[in-house]
């Protein structure tokens, strides 16, 4: 069957606000002269993760610790960093071919609309996409597959007809489990050994021009 869109991830596969994500905790706490230990710190699941990051924060500081104080002032700091953002390498390139294609795109995200569409907008790619699917809009997060079936629902295709493009295991779990064929492009804190499930695997999306994926995954 003939792919007729793509569905996109996007923190940490259309730019790379993983980085600043972690960034922004590590000057947090080096804010309270601490250092963060990385393990473990992105969660297998989308959505919202930071409760436990502030919780243990808040533990290691002890009783003079201001939660809001600490999250407002993080969360400056990490829209400053995600200002200099751009779509990583090769993103484009397959967003121009697939408008010449004339495949139609969406987007499947965990993260609310608010970042989503503030983040495409200021890389100048919102327009491109005819779907946001988008956090907020679903009752569970990745590796459940409820974003990428709203997203399928909204464009009006089967998932034999779309692929999904994915930097995290959880995230082509979810894509999966829609039904969607998926491509991996880890992100830079992702081990690519987890993702053996995926039915292409990429180190970047540099690395392959979109027909060439198509042709590999349109069988």
């Amino acid at each position: 069957m003939a792919i007729k869109a793509l569905i996109f991830d996007f923190d940490g596969l259309l730019m790379d606000t993983e980085s600043t994500l972690l960034e922004s905790w590590r000057w947090e706490w080096r804010r309270h002269g601490l250092e963060l230990d990385p393990a473990g710190f992105f969660a297998d699941h989308g959505g919202d993760a930071n409760e436990p990051r502030y919780a243990a924060l808040a533990g290691a500081v002890g009783a003079a610790y201001d939660r809001g104080s600490s999250h407002a002032l993080r969360m400056a700091y990490r829209a400053d960093l995600n200002a200099a953002l751009r779509p990583e390498p090769g993103v484009v390139g397959w967003l121009d071919r697939a408008a010449e294609l004339g495949l139609r795109l969406a987007v499947a995200s965990s993260s609310p609309i608010t970042h989503v569409g503030a983040m495409l907008d200021q890389a100048g790619l919102r327009a491109r996409f005819e779907v946001l699917a988008t956090g907020e809009q679903v009752a569970a997060h990745k590796p459940d597959p409820a974003v990428y079936l709203l997203a399928l629902d909204r464009l009006g295709l089967p998932a034999e007809e779309a692929i999904a493009f994915e930097d995290t295991a959880h995230g082509v779990a979810a894509a999966q489990a829609a039904g969607l064929r998926c491509v991996a492009v880890p992100n830079p804190h992702a081990d690519p050994a987890r993702f053996g499930a995926a039915d292409l695997l990429l180190s970047s999306a540099a690395d392959l021009p979109l027909d060439k994926i198509l042709a590999k995954l349109d069988r």
